[in-house]
């Protein structure tokens, strides 16, 4: 059976919120005195007095989705006698399908969905922290706590990039509550203590250890999980992760199994992204990410030589949005981000991340690579939210007259531009480059994805626009000592990315 990622309440899917620490408003012992934790036996601890200070805040939340639904008429049941053999169950079938035996439309039923999930206290007004799966368009919230109390919640913001929602549920006495933790202090190692919901198991705890950082599972602009062995099943969605002074630095929110049940690899978003998400939503019950307008693409080792960067970083622009904050600032295709705002951009995943954890509005210093040669540039960010209803990052060059020349290079066949290759292909008018009109199956070219049918738009930061200035391109990088080119590849409707062409 194949692995997958669990979400949710629907198996494909679990939560972690980010770090807190219990806020006990009873005469309870501050966190991180040594009761937080008592030894059993050497390499032996117990959590038992933790687990009892922080589950007070740690809910159960049941969420109804109540919508219309109207029979469908259907042909007329035929006028079956008694002794007609199933007579009777034709007609359970079709009194189901919302039709009686005279053809009359059923009247709107009503239907009810209904999930369960976990959350937490980080207020004692009465704030609940919990995944934005767990709640989904829910008509009906309950939150229900460990001794029983339930009231009903309603919905301040939700945030779908990150699978956060934040609750408000009112009650006439102060609610006990945790608070976020920092989970970057976490290391590969520490202990961790989750409790939630397991399949309608209130208030169940378990134990492990932060498996790993800064994972991509690949189901969101900005994945940077926590891994996690502690048991997360279905129902722990949204519920925390505990460090081991009580904070969470973790909301569960995915697992990959492939049972749907846990196996020991669960995921958290950190609190160290969820903080800022929850404090907006608490603030303005939306997300108000920053915007660069830019479409980017990692740094391997090939394009890093191919730069002249030394090593593999920083993010590569291999689009800038017309509308975007980045034009104006003066981005240019092929330029390297290493530096945003202070914070240095390792790969292409820490730049979106970064980015939008960035106040809109403000101008933001960064540092970039350009041709070999670093340049500070300032640009006021927009808000992504807006930039969203723009098109896409792209490049729009101006038509070039083609030049009747057709010759071989790195594994690709390449010819001038013509009015019947641009049809054949579906070039759009008015883009630039040298069309590719094959591409050798044992190439390095092959290996990169290169297509037939693509065009070769700059070769080693200059613009090509015949057979010929590719290969005069290629020499002279060959004599500049390079061992890979780095190729401006387009496809037909003008989208563009980089690619390193081993020239050995």
């Amino acid at each position: 059976m194949a692995t997958k990622l669990s979400h949710g309440s629907r198996l494909t899917r679990i939560a972690v919120v980010a770090g807190f620490a219990l806020g006990v408003p009873l005469a309870a012992p501050a966190f991180g005195q040594a009761t937080a934790v008592a030894p059993l036996v050497q390499g032996q601890i117990s959590l038992a007095d933790l687990a009892e200070r922080v589950m007070p805040a740690v809910v159960n939340i049941a969420a109804v989705t109540t919508s219309e639904t109207r029979g469908r008429t259907l042909p007329q049941l035929p006028q079956l006698g008694p002794d007609t053999p199933f007579g009777d169950l034709f007609e359970e079938f079709f009194n189901r399908r919302g039709q009686g035996q005279q053809g009359e439309r059923q009247a709107p039923q009503q239907r009810r969905a209904q999930s369960a999930g976990s959350g937490f206290v980080i207020d004692p007004s009465g704030i609940v922290v919990t995944n934005n799966h767990v709640i989904g368009d829910a008509n009906e919230i309950t939150i229900v706590f460990g001794d029983g109390l339930r009231l009903k919640a309603e919905v301040v913001g939700k945030d779908t990039k990150v699978d956060l929602a934040v609750l408000r549920v009112k009650h006439d006495k102060p609610l006990p509550f945790v608070k976020f933790g920092d989970s970057d202090k976490m290391r590969i190692g520490d202990p961790v203590m989750a409790i939630g919901n397991p399949f309608g198991l209130g208030g169940s705890v378990s134990s492990g250890i932060v498996s790993a950082r800064n994972r991509d599972i690949q189901q969101g602009p900005y994945d940077t999980y926590i891994q996690t062995d502690a048991a997360i099943n279905k129902g722990n969605s949204g519920g925390p992760l505990f460090n081991m002074a009580g904070e969470v630095i973790g909301i569960n929110t995915a697992i990959l199994s492939p049972t749907g049940g846990s196996v020991g690899i669960g995921f958290a978003v950190p609190s160290s992204l969820a903080t800022n998400i929850v404090d907006q939503l608490k603030e303005f019950g939306e997300t108000r990410r920053g915007w660069l307008g830019v479409r980017i693409q990692n740094v391997d080792e090939a394009t890093a030589e191919a730069l002249g960067l030394g090593a593999a970083r920083g993010a590569l622009v291999a689009g800038v949005d017309d509308k975007g904050p980045a034009k104006p600032a003066g981005l240019e295709i092929g330029d390297v981000i290493v530096k945003f705002d202070g914070k240095d951009v390792k790969d292409s995943r820490d730049l979106p991340r970064i980015v939008a954890g960035t106040p809109v509005g403000k101008d933001v210093p960064m540092q970039i690579m350009r041709k070999g040669k670093e340049l500070t540039k300032t640009v006021k960010l927009g808000r992504l939210e807006d930039g969203e209803k723009v098109q896409p990052a792209s490049s729009k060059p101006a038509p070039e007259a083609a030049k009747p020349a057709v010759t071989s290079a790195l594994g690709l066949e390449l010819s001038a531009q013509s009015e019947e290759l641009r049809k054949r292909y579906s070039i759009k008018e008015g883009l630039k480059g040298v069309v590719i009109t094959k591409v050798d199956s044992n190439s390095n070219a092959a290996d990169k994805r290169i297509l037939v049918g693509e065009l070769v738009v700059e070769v080693g930061q200059e613009a090509v626009n015949s057979p010929e200035d590719v290969t005069k391109r290629l020499d002279a990088l060959k004599k500049e000592g390079k061992k890979s080119a780095l190729l401006l590849v387009s496809n037909g409707q003008g989208e563009v990315r980089f690619v390193a062409v081993s020239m050995n």
